[in-house]
């Protein structure tokens, strides 16, 4: 599975639980970019990226004439994502070493979608969740697209335990409240689901 803790500040200088495997491999990825609505020129950000699976299969579809985002906490994983990027000749990549239930470092509404690969509920477990979201609410775009790809909550031999695992309903009653509205769900077999999302604006502060 994707890298875990990596994104929070837990395991900056140790290698993080499960690094080396990614989620990716488990999910139609074409399906997952059609549902974000991918296409040439669009901008996409991998939130909490590991090795960037995601972001380098994106790149196919967005082009030179798109723009591609990959934020991890993961000083390894983002040091092979820049080599392998620069090995395939990616050359619209910006990737970013930052804490993203802290701040995700780029500008406000500049992406087209995003993606947050079995990452929600250890920023769920160390209370960052809301302040990610919140963030991942800032940097996309009016009507801009996001994914949050999750294990089901289950007993099972690989993956987290169950307790700490998210249904369907508590990723909902976590994005909604800030300005999303959910467009799409997807059973991806045994072990995960996805869930997209379509930002509407951030609710107004009290």
């Amino acid at each position: 599975m994707k890298p875990t803790k990596a994104h929070t500040g837990r395991a900056k200088q140790e290698q993080p639980l499960g690094a080396g495997h990614s989620s990716f491999d488990l999910l139609d990825s074409r399906l997952l970019f059609k549902d974000l609505r991918l296409k040439k020129g669009s901008s996409f950000l991998d939130i909490a990226c590991g090795r960037g699976a995601y972001v380098l299969a994106a790149s196919q579809l967005v082009g030179p004439e798109g723009l591609l985002y990959a934020v991890d906490l993961w000083e390894e994983g983002i040091a092979g994502l820049t080599e392998e990027a620069h090995g395939r000749g990616i050359r619209n990549l910006i990737v970013k070493v930052a804490d993203v239930g802290k701040k995700i470092p780029i500008p406000d509404k500049s992406v087209d979608s995003a993606v947050m690969a079995i990452v929600l509920h250890d920023l769920v477990e160390e209370g960052k969740a809301a302040k990610a979201l919140r963030e991942t609410a800032r940097v996309l775009k009016p009507e801009g697209l996001f994914a949050v790809v999750e294990f089901k909550k289950i007993e099972a031999p690989t993956g987290p335990p169950r307790q700490v695992r998210l249904d369907s309903r508590e990723v909902e009653g976590l994005v909604t409240p800030l300005g999303f509205k959910r467009m799409k769900f997807r059973d991806l077999g045994p072990d995960l689901y996805y869930i997209v999302f379509r930002f509407t604006g951030l609710p107004q502060e009290p």
